[in-house]
């Protein structure tokens, strides 16, 4: 491909993507005579892109209509500096992890232009500068290794005119051997490597020879349409809409399709069942655990648990007395159904008194001398129900005991078929939450004998992960459960509770009454609801009342990610205005990310091993899940470190590296607000996908306040989302298999 070639080091980072590497940035050129500015902008992917940085690049130049000229570039080389200047620039960035600011300029004023042949040929000659030792040379050594490994990949790729953002990810997941496992199986990375889809796999394969109607790229291109059905919660897809996406994707015949599905059935990587009469084709890991789900289930329910040899009645009022509490019938039927079966389901609504019910089903239980486990999907659900019921709760994962394998690197669940819970009731808080592969390991570990009791609420959004399993389970009709109605008068004075009863309901809820704790703000257009939104933060709701603060109470939710009104841009404004620079915070900038002392930031992906400790140092474990928030407390730039402190006293260290697991939390997604609970909840309604624009969505983000919550935007559009109850369906099997075992037996 032709294209000018421009050198140039990088003066100042605009943007960077640090899911794809791509970039805007300024430039100085190296040479005056380039036809150009001796600055200039340039746009492109450039993974690793950092201040200081030498490179050559391909493009041509472009004029933007509002940015003017930019030099648009589609492959780069990253250049070795050689000044000494240069050579403190590179090792001050951050691209070699163990060297800071300061460790930089005692290197460079030791070795000065031989200090990268150093750190090549004689790294221990670097023993010698202050503050280096054995422990911290192994890591310099160990970066500067892998930087080198990544550009020798950008260099292989950029033959198959395979892109920099590409070889990121690729280096990512393979290391070192990257060139060698691509060459080896170039669809394997579609399996291996989280976001890269079929159609760059694919152009690798292509490029490097493989066959159109190739066994290897069908079975590839139908792994690939499942895996992305699965990522839309389904555990399952109609075979014929398989076949109809494989066809259009591969561009290959029917027939063909059909021939590599029949020899994926035989190696046991996809399973076919009929499901109300239509053949489904599932990813064999989702047909084993809605299948292991449903025998599990048939197990619990086919024995009746241990017999609790006191009148359950006397029980239930004895506990009513201990606890101060007013049960209602509907409330003592559901606790004596819950202690009777082996398995029972309630659902609720809020204010319906499902906490009530777990407190006294647990005082029942403890009074028998019974041992009881409490557990929730999430680290911050666990919480809540710990602080409501006065009970330690776990997640279901720390409840199962999921560690890695130190010399596999592979993760299990200690709490298993073969070692089961030892206890005699276990108890599962927000039970939407949980998808099919965490239940069918959660029902494995339960022993026969054992009660379960599930307590959630069927009408909130359903799992991120695959499946619709506390659904599935009340739609087969064959498990016991109770649906509580009746809202109880501590909880009938509040808005927020009627509202989301309304709204659940289809109808319109009373919005701005007198002494009400649920506002509706009318504004039309984006800009006059992200201003409005903006000032409710920064300075009504602080003032409001007992007030609120702005960082710890208040939490806004927005159905969507990018746009004016989504949690991307609402974080970077939020922070500008709540955690603003004070020449005293230090920051680390990634990709385009600013994170700063004194954020609010969430974990966005399950690490089941990083570890955290307290303040002492006494209490502590490992364990920090998607969904848990807490604020930075320091900003190590020289360690290239973040400490965040969750929950007000778990302290956990992220090396830079790790930055991709955080993102801010000013303002999160609905979905992500699944199983928390905040004091204030401020929401933007306005138009979007219809998905987004659901009654479950808005429901969803009403009952995520107690004490407030304040839809800013269109009446209109309220109305609108209530109307809208064609939630996105979910292709699942286990409501199927669930009626099929049952009435079988």
């Amino acid at each position: 491909m032709d294209g000018i070639k421009l050198r140039g080091s990088l003066k100042s980072l605009t943007f960077i993507n640090p899911d794809n590497g791509y970039s805007i940035a300024r430039y100085i050129t190296d040479e005056s005579d380039s036809g150009k500015q001796s600055e200039f902008i340039a746009v492109g992917t450039l993974p690793g892109a950092r201040e200081g940085g030498h490179y050559e690049f391909t493009g041509n130049w472009k004029v933007h209509p509002k940015y003017g000229d930019q030099f648009g570039f589609y492959s780069f080389v990253e250049l070795e500096p050689e000044s000494d200047d240069e050579i403190e620039a590179f090792l001050s960035s951050g691209a070699i992890k163990g060297i800071g600011p300061k460790t930089a300029k005692l290197i460079v004023d030791r070795f000065g232009d031989e200090t990268l042949d150093i750190l090549e040929d004689s790294p221990n000659r670097l023993l010698s500068i202050e503050g280096i030792g054995p422990k911290k040379l192994e890591t310099i050594t160990s970066s500067f290794a892998k930087h080198k490994d990544f550009a020798e990949v950008v260099l292989f790729f950029r033959q198959y005119e395979i892109s920099a953002e590409a070889a990121m990810s690729l280096y990512k997941e393979y290391g070192a051997g990257t060139i060698e496992s691509v060459k080896e199986n170039p669809y394997r990375i579609v399996d291996d490597i989280h976001g890269v889809g079929f159609k760059t796999a694919d152009g690798i394969a292509m490029k490097m020879g493989e066959e159109k109607n190739s066994g290897n790229r069908i079975k590839s291109g139908i792994l690939y349409i499942l895996s992305r059905y699965s990522g839309e919660g389904n555990t399952c897809i109609p075979a014929e809409e398989l076949r109809e996406n494989a066809v259009e994707l591969l561009d290959v015949t029917r027939d063909e399709i059909d021939g590599a599905l029949f020899i994926m059935q035989l190696e046991g990587s996809v399973d076919e069942a009929t499901v109300e009469h239509e053949k489904r084709i599932f990813l064999n890991h989702f047909f084993s655990a809605e299948r292991g789900i449903t025998k599990s289930l048939l197990r619990l329910m086919s024995q009746k648990p241990s017999s609790i040899m006191a009148d359950i009645d006397d029980l239930i009022s004895r506990s009513e007395i201990a606890l101060g509490l007013d049960l209602s019938q509907t409330q003592r039927m559901a606790i004596a159904q819950a202690i009777d079966n082996g398995i029972f389901i309630i659902t609720g609504g809020p204010g319906t008194g499902k906490t009530t019910i777990i407190k006294a089903i647990l005082d029942i239980f403890s009074h028998q001398e019974m041992d009881v486990s409490v557990a929730a999907p999430t680290g911050r659900a666990a919480k809540r129900i710990t602080e409501t019921t006065g009970s330690d709760a776990s997640t279901i994962h720390r409840l199962l005991e999921y560690s890695c394998d130190e010399g596999t690197d592979r993760w299990y669940f200690g709490r298993n078929a073969e070692m089961q819970l030892e206890a005699d009731v276990v108890i599962v808080d927000e039970a939407s939450m949980i998808d099919v592969i965490l239940m069918n390991a959660l029902l494995e570990a339960i022993p026969t004998g054992t009660r379960l009791i599930m307590v959630g609420d069927a009408d909130q959004l359903p799992s991120v992960g695959a499946g619709n399993v506390l659904r599935d389970m009340l739609i087969s009709e064959r498990v016991e459960n109770t649906c509580l109605s009746e809202i109880f008068r501590q909880a009938g004075g509040s808005k927020i509770v009627l509202g989301a009863h309304s709204i659940n309901h289809g109808e319109y809820p009373d919005l701005n009454s007198e002494g009400s704790d649920f506002f509706m703000l009318q504004r039309q257009g984006e800009a006059a609801i992200f201003e409005t939104l903006m000032n409710l933060i920064v300075n009504r709701l602080p003032n409001y009342e007992d007030g609120f603060d702005p960082v710890n109470d208040i939490q806004v939710l927005t159905p969507i990610k990018r746009g004016l009104l989504g949690n991307i841009n609402l974080n970077v404004a939020l922070q500008r205005e709540l955690n603003p620079q004070d020449g005293l915070k230090a920051e680390k900038q990634y990709g385009s990310r600013l994170f700063r002392e004194g954020d609010r930031v969430m974990q966005i992906k399950n690490n089941y091993g990083l570890y955290w400790s307290d303040e002492s140092g006494k209490n502590q474990g490992e364990g920090i899940f998607n969904g848990d928030m807490g604020l930075i407390r320091k900003i190590d730039n020289e360690s290239g470190q973040i400490t965040v402190v969750y929950d007000g006293s778990r302290l956990c260290e992220y090396d830079f590296t790790m930055l991709d697991e955080l993102e801010h939390a000013y303002a999160i997604t609905v979905h992500k607000s699944q199983g928390n609970e905040f004091p204030a909840v401020v929401m933007p309604v306005f138009p979007t996908a219809p998905a987004l624009s659901a009654r479950n969505v808005l429901y969803t983000a009403v009952t995520r306040g107690s004490r407030l919550v304040v839809l800013v935007g269109s009446e209109h559009r309220v109305k609108a989302m209530i109307d809208n109850n064609s939630s996105r369906k979910r292709y699942s099997a286990l409501f199927s298999f669930i009626k099929e075992y049952c009435d079988f037996e």
